[in-house]
């Protein structure tokens, strides 16, 4: 048993039930082992600690959780950046065999040792920031050998970094060329023979699946939803980007942990989200790169109380982005959330939407996943964009310097 003591910090927990997010100021923070023992005093108990750190009134915040990344991929897609720049729309590069087909081209072909290697470097970057904690997809393979190295990738993405790597697998991204014209059929493929194998295999904890004009139908989602169900699989859904497919709804129906993207979302439907315990998963980095215009409908999300998490949905073509917290500053000025809901969204919330209930919370009992912070007030992290990096950093209770 190895006890440390943070003395003399304040302390954001990032308790939602708390009206300032559970400040604490000049007080102490008790971890033992990978858990944390005591938020202020630890009472009676008050065991001698192997370690005591005067934090100089630093600020402690939970790690940060980027709930929403496609990190593992090939190659790049810097051409279709310049194009849309020049004015192409995102979905007629796509029609024209751009888009998420050639990262899937890319991918594919590159040796996983390159996929790692590259995989590594955007996620260092998001570490380096403070994310203790990441969710990754697969979904540029669509084949079964591409599928399970992305996913095998992913999950080495946590032994090289200090960072826990949470699996999904999006088989259902987009029609595999060889599927041209038989959606169906690859659904099929997704729900019989990919979905069983990631279960079995415990190649992921989660199925996702693009809802979208572009993408698959809300019938054809329902059947990967069906098929993630019986596998004991938790459900997510890209809904709701590009125009309302209701998408949101079917997945509220099927308890789904987070519904993401949901630009297009009719505000006549967040009751539903609200109801099913649903989180929210917003990604401005997507919004800025598409120049989209049409906004979350943020105010009903907070009429309802629903959960609103914030992610870098870091991608090739929409979001190559590698900051969280660039993200949650966008999401303030795009989406006009607050700094603190910002925050939530990057901590608590984000946790929720990846069903951990023991992180993003700095409260007795949860895994200790904390940075200590040089800053006047935790707001200076969303307002001065690109500004700082962790003084110091534990992740499941073991110091990183």
């Amino acid at each position: 048993m190895v006890v440390t003591l943070i003395d003399n910090v304040n302390i954001m927990s990032m308790d939602p039930s708390q009206t300032d997010n559970g400040v604490l100021r000049q007080t102490q923070l008790w971890i033992q082992d990978d858990k944390i023992l005591a938020v202020g005093s630890a009472g009676a108990y008050s065991p001698v600690p192997d370690h005591r750190i005067d934090a100089g009134g630093k600020w402690a915040l939970p790690g940060f959780i980027d709930c929403h990344t496609h990190l593992v991929y090939g190659g790049s897609r810097a051409d279709e950046f310049r194009q849309r720049l020049s004015g192409t729309r995102y979905q007629d590069i796509a029609r024209a065999g751009g888009g998420i087909q050639k990262t899937v081209r890319d991918t594919r072909t590159a040796a996983p040792q390159n996929l790692l290697q590259h995989s590594l470097r955007r996620t260092r970057r998001l570490v380096e920031e403070g994310v203790t904690t990441i969710e990754v997809k697969s979904g540029y393979g669509l084949d079964e050998q591409t599928e399970l190295t992305m996913l095998n990738v992913a999950e080495q993405l946590g032994v090289y970094l200090p960072v826990t790597v949470m699996r999904t697998y999006l088989g259902a991204h987009t029609l595999p060329h060889q599927y041209k014209d038989n959606a169906d059929g690859y659904i099929d493929f997704v729900c019989n023979t990919m979905i069983p194998k990631i279960a079995t295999g415990e190649h992921a904890s989660a199925v996702d699946v693009f809802c979208e004009t572009m993408g698959f139908t809300a019938a054809q989602t329902e059947r990967v939803f069906q098929a993630a169900r019986s596998a004991g699989l938790a459900i997510k859904l890209h809904a709701e980007q590009l125009s309302d497919s209701k998408g949101a709804v079917l997945a509220a129906r099927y308890q789904a942990c987070s519904v993401d993207h949901i630009e297009y979302l009719d505000p006549n439907d967040v009751p539903a989200l609200a109801e099913a315990g649903c989180v929210a998963v917003l990604l401005p980095g997507a919004f800025y790169y598409l120049k989209e215009t049409q906004c979350p409908p943020v105010s009903a999300l907070r009429q309802h109380n629903v959960p609103m998490a914030v992610a870098s949905d870091h991608n090739p073509g929409t979001s190559p982005i590698c900051s969280l917290l660039t993200c949650a500053t966008m999401a303030c000025i795009e989406f006009g959330l607050t700094c603190e809901e910002a925050l939530l969204g990057i901590t608590a919330y984000a946790a929720q939407a990846l069903k951990l209930p023991d992180k993003g919370r700095l409260l007795a009992g949860l895994d200790a996943d904390i940075c200590l912070w040089d800053i006047e007030e935790p707001a200076d992290l969303i307002y001065e964009m690109n500004g700082f990096r962790p003084y110091c950093r534990w992740v499941g209770g073991r110091y990183v310097d």
